[in-house]
């Protein structure tokens, strides 16, 4: 089965059940350019970087995510099920990610940090109201995967698999999160803001939650690709499943190893 297959024609258009997050990623794009065009003007530094660096990252990645949103919410929308559901998901998503974003750009344009910043009441209220809508888009991508777990569809069974695997991964990727804010910083062992990996500012000298953060919340997109493209091979049905839960036992075991190490305070790389 194709990707035209599987996804329905209308999945990414502004109009329909989906136009909540389809919105939303048009949002993205817009401050995406915003971003990018301030970048080579701005010479201030937030923890050694350009204020535009790290509201460009998160909308990268938050566009890959609404559109990986958008898409499973038409894929599991086929047969006509959890019609009203599907529309609250997609803009409970398209909110939640548009919120978070906007508060990291008018953070970077103040010149000030917009994660574990509680300097004074504004800024700690822009980071509280970041992780309010963080955690109710958590709750919604498990109510995704509660759909995906109850709704038959005519995808094949090795693509089903890597999607519910992939959100479930997603879910847990997001609730680590709360350890980076227990930690009260993404770095194990220094404080944050010193040498790191060019862009991804990944710390290449102590540990670092946010290499396993990232892997986690991206492991949906890894898992459905491999079981599309298990499923087409000329493979038993039972064993492209098989493949999808070998390959997501491997990746998640690897996240966890990226995860251990980083609270161990031992860089990636360095």
């Amino acid at each position: 089965m194709t990707w035209s297959e599987m996804v329905p024609a209308g999945a990414l258009r502004l109009r329909g059940e989906n136009r909540g997050v389809v919105l939303a990623t048009w949002v993205h794009v817009g401050l995406l350019v915003l971003c990018v065009a301030a970048l080579p003007f701005d010479h201030r530094l937030i923890l050694g970087l350009n204020p535009w660096v790290k509201p460009i990252k998160f909308l990268i990645s938050a566009m890959i995510f609404l559109i990986s949103m958008a898409v499973l919410l038409s894929v599991v929308g086929r047969l006509g099920a959890w019609r009203r559901v599907r529309t609250v998901l997609g803009w409970g998503f398209g909110l939640a990610m548009t919120i978070e974003n906007v508060i990291i750009a008018m953070q970077s344009l103040r010149g000030v940090r917009s994660h574990m910043n509680i300097s004074n009441a504004f800024d700690a209220t822009a980071f509280g109201i970041m992780g309010v809508v963080i955690a109710i888009n958590t709750v919604l991508v498990a109510m995704l995967l509660v759909l995906y777990l109850t709704t038959r569809t005519e995808i094949p069974a090795a693509v089903m698999w890597g999607i519910r695997l992939g959100l479930f991964v997603l879910v847990a990727g997001s609730l680590e999160g709360v350890v980076m804010v227990m930690h009260f910083s993404h770095t194990i062992g220094a404080k944050d803001g010193l040498a790191g990996l060019p862009f991804l500012n990944w710390s290449t000298g102590h540990g670092d939650l946010r290499v396993a953060h990232f892997f986690a919340l991206h492991a949906l997109q890894f898992f459905t690709l491999t079981g599309w493209g298990l499923s087409r091979t000329q493979l038993r049905q039972g064993s492209q499943v098989l493949g999808v839960f070998v390959f997501a036992a491997g990746y998640s075991g690897m996240v966890w190893w990226l995860f251990v190490e980083a609270l161990a305070g031992r860089a990636l790389v360095g």
